[in-house]
């Protein structure tokens, strides 16, 4: 269902413990991940699970007005206030996904992080810095190198997709339960997309949907924007 995939019904959804939201196959792997790294020493939690598109929406329109940073692609606060609106949609959407578009909509993709590793008084950041070969979470990446494709994950930001207009830069802390999300991936379309966000209060509307065609381009290269 469109309203699924864009964020708009968690019906299926099942509630964690910690009041997070996921498939219920995906919350059974990742239940299954979490004890094999605790086995092993090494303690994980989640920092984001399931976003609707009211939530992605809330976050978008914080950045597009300066009330959240805007980074680089070095991870650097940007100064918008000199920036055009389509400019602005273009910086946001580095490291932030336009709602109706975001993989945390599907309850399928979590953002991790080990507790354990975060330096006292350190607040947790979710930077490429932090996974970093000399950052603190540096044995939690190791370990997902090497365990995470046992459980049916995958990190589909972990090389990037910066080239790419409206994808996003690398995020080493997100993971997604791949079967599930193949089918949330197969069922999005161009139509829904623009009449979300034609019926949203999304902040630059107007130059949102002049650049959603290249967006919707550079997340899905082979299809055209008639899909359905």
């Amino acid at each position: 269902m469109d309203s699924a995939w864009l964020g708009l019904d968690s019906a299926a959804l099942l509630t964690l413990p910690d009041g997070r939201q996921l498939r219920p196959a995906t919350a059974a792997a990742w239940q299954r991940l979490q004890q094999a790294a605790r086995a092993e020493g090494l303690e994980i939690a989640i920092a984001s699970a399931y976003r609707d598109f009211d939530r992605q929406c809330q976050i978008w329109n914080a950045k597009f007005a300066g009330r959240r940073p805007v980074l680089d692609e070095q991870e650097r606060p940007l100064d918008l206030r000199e920036f055009s609106d389509e400019q602005k949609v273009w910086a946001i959407l580095r490291w932030s996904a336009l709602p109706g578009t975001s993989r945390h909509h599907w309850g399928t993709d979590l953002d991790i992080y080990a507790p354990a590793l975060l330096p006292p008084g350190q607040t947790l950041q979710l930077t490429c810095a932090e996974y970093a070969p000399d950052g603190y979470f540096a044995p939690l990446t190791a370990w997902l190198d090497c365990r995470l494709s046992e459980f049916g994950f995958e990190r589909p930001y972990r090389h990037g997709r910066a080239d790419n207009p409206g994808g996003v830069a690398d995020e080493p802390w997100h993971i997604s339960f791949e079967a599930e999300a193949r089918r949330f991936e197969q069922q999005m379309n161009y139509p829904a997309l623009q009449a979300a966000i034609m019926a949203s209060n999304i902040a630059g509307k107007a130059a949102v949907l002049a650049c959603l065609p290249a967006i919707w381009q550079g997340l899905h290269p082979t299809t055209t924007q008639e899909t359905s």
